[in-house]
């Protein structure tokens, strides 16, 4: 199916899809975190499977970096706000940068969606890079984009360089 056909089925577009991901990279970069919590729906999950993974691991067969249902990603952004979150504190510099994004399909107001990115991380004079992929099931609430699972899937062998996941991909 093309992108023209999936996209005339949705209630939204690519133009507003790829506006609300500049957003939350936009978010994510500025440090608020609160704000970018809004774009997930209670209930919500968020993900980031072992480096290397395929797109279909199961945090249930699977140790994750990162497998938060929604408590548990309100807590993360709590806990990242502040000054004892000494991994974060002071806060890294961050770039978020989004590309190839494309809605993979849907019905009405539920649809996937994907995109590359490349994230990097500057502290202590340091400069690490995460590259990869999102894997997003979204729903459009009150004629806005939200977030039911998003799955950020690093497409490195590892990050053994980098070590820890301490920021949100």
């Amino acid at each position: 199916m093309s992108e023209q056909a999936i996209s005339s089925s949705l209630s939204i577009g690519r133009t507003e899809l790829e506006d609300f991901l500049y957003e939350e990279a936009a978010l994510l970069d500025k440090w608020q975190l609160v704000q970018w919590l809004t774009l997930f729906v209670e209930g919500a999950k968020y993900w980031v499977p072992p480096a290397g993974s395929a797109d279909d691991v199961d945090p249930a067969t699977t140790l994750f970096y990162i497998a938060d249902d929604y408590f548990r990603l309100t807590e993360r952004v709590k806990r990242l706000g502040k000054k004892t979150a000494h991994v974060e504190f002071p806060k890294s510099k961050l770039r978020h940068l989004v590309t190839n994004v494309r809605i993979l399909g849907g019905n009405d107001d539920l649809f996937e969606a994907t995109s590359n990115f490349v994230t990097y991380r500057s502290k202590s004079g340091a400069t690490e890079t995460y590259l990869g992929h999102h894997l997003y099931d979204l729903c459009v609430l009150d004629g806005e984009i939200k977030i039911l699972k998003k799955t950020s899937i690093i497409d490195t062998d590892n990050i053994n360089e980098q070590g820890k996941v301490s920021i949100i991909i």
